[in-house]
């Protein structure tokens, strides 16, 4: 199947790709920009959801590529982290042909709630590095792996996920947090990726535009949470919580 656009309509995959990127690193929830724009072009619904995972995919590579470089996310400490968020994410992508994954329409939804309420609430939450209150080894092999596996069979929240348990298990300053989230969720966004272009339904044109437009965004997007740590972070996370929760509800109803 072919799909031909003009230079106005690549100009705006283009923008909201670069919009998505910069939000996504910052505080997960990209995909409510990128995913609505290419659906509205018309693409089919498995083409728009290929071609929005290749292109959120170099989004974070260049979140977490950026964060490492700016020494804010240490590679080798969190490098197995990352491998069994790649795993669970692969052990995902091959269940959700096999499983009913309905019910997370229902739980995500509350979990996001959750989530946007604890960085609303919660004083001061990130602010400083704390004591962690989960060992390193039991959370690299089962939190982590285990929203990677998630990530496999839905996705939406991956990133706040990976950010609120960072901070809550392992105790980790805000900004260290949502630079090991890119990280882990680049390394889960992988398995998806690879299934997706082996199928053939990546549309590699509008895809090619909007991964340099997530590379621009995220780029400035990590350099803004670097400059700015908790000020910019908490009220986006809390934000795209809603809006996460908000865009569930107008689907369903």
């Amino acid at each position: 199947m072919e799909f031909n656009f003009g230079w106005e309509m690549l100009l705006l995959f283009f923008a909201a790709a670069a919009l998505a990127g910069f939000i996504d690193s910052i505080a997960g929830g990209g995909g409510l920009i990128g995913i609505p724009v290419l659906l509205l072009s018309g693409l089919p619904p498995i083409n728009a959801l290929a071609t929005n995972k290749v292109q959120g995919m170099a989004g974070s590579f260049t979140a977490s590529m950026t964060m490492i470089k700016k020494g804010v996310v240490d590679f080798k400490k969190i490098w197995f982290a990352a491998l069994m968020s790649f795993i669970g994410a692969t052990l995902g992508t091959i269940c959700v042909h096999y499983i009913d994954v309905s019910v997370l329409d229902i739980l995500v939804p509350i979990v996001l709630i959750m989530i946007g309420l604890y960085f609303l609430l919660v004083p001061n939450i990130g602010d400083v590095e704390k004591k962690p209150r989960m060992q390193e080894k039991v959370f690299n092999t089962t939190v982590v792996p285990g929203i990677g596996f998630y990530d496999g069979i839905f996705g939406p929240g991956t990133g706040s996920f990976f950010s609120l348990s960072n901070i809550a298990l392992r105790g980790q300053q805000i900004i260290t947090a949502t630079g090991n989230a890119k990280v882990f969720n680049f390394a889960s966004n992988i398995a998806a990726v690879v299934v997706f272009v082996v199928s053939g339904k990546v549309v590699w044109l509008v895809g090619g535009v909007m991964i340099i437009g997530q590379i621009l965004g995220a780029y400035l997007g990590s350099l803004m949470v670097i400059k700015n740590g908790s000020k910019l972070i908490r009220p986006l996370v809390v934000v795209m919580c809603f809006l996460m929760v908000a865009r569930y509800l107008y689907g369903k109803f």
